[in-house]
């Protein structure tokens, strides 16, 4: 299986956050599956790359030109490919993926979830879309997408497939491991 994990190109000032970083890309790699993440070799995501990659699994790197030539991609990726910017990555990565994982990051991380989120509602994807809440960092958004419920905006049918779990155990439960 193909895991789209988004995350950020920042370690953050959680510890734990490097620790469970490693702990998923270790999983990814020890249990076969194969990482699809954004290619940078900084941050959470470079944490993220090269745990994989050190427990044998298969790594894709996407990673848009802009980057490549500001060198921050991860040279260890199994393969590297390259896009001419942002909107490309972002499809790319969802066309390769099996399963998509939001790990804590920035704006980027937000807004690359937000099209899987979409997506899947709307039956364009049939794939689970998991929220690492790790220390409750997903909390808000799980609110707000209760209240578009509340609201009337959205239903628990479109977001059936949208799961927020607290840990690595959890994500191999949703996927079947």
């Amino acid at each position: 299986m193909n895991i789209t994990v988004y995350l950020g190109a920042n370690k953050g000032n959680d510890d734990s956050l490097e620790r469970a970083a490693k702990e998923l890309g270790q999983w990814i790699g020890d249990s076969g599956h194969a990482l699809v993440y954004g290619g940078s070799k900084t941050g959470l995501m470079g944490i993220l790359a090269e745990s994989a990659v050190e427990s044998g699994g298969k790594v894709t790197g996407v990673e848009p030109e802009m980057f490549i030539q500001s060198e921050v991609q991860y040279d260890g990726v199994t393969e590297l490919i390259v896009t001419k910017d942002f909107p490309e990555r972002k499809r790319k990565m969802i066309e390769l993926g099996d399963a998509f994982i939001a790990f804590p990051g920035g704006t980027g991380t937000l807004e690359e979830i937000a099209e899987v989120i979409s997506q899947t509602a709307l039956k364009q994807l049939d794939a689970p879309c998991i929220l690492y809440n790790l220390n409750g960092y997903y909390d808000g958004l799980k609110a707000l997408l209760f209240h578009m419920i509340e609201m009337g905006l959205s239903t628990e049918e479109r977001q059936k497939q949208i799961y927020f779990v607290e840990n690595l155990a959890d994500i191999k439960a949703i996927l079947g491991e």
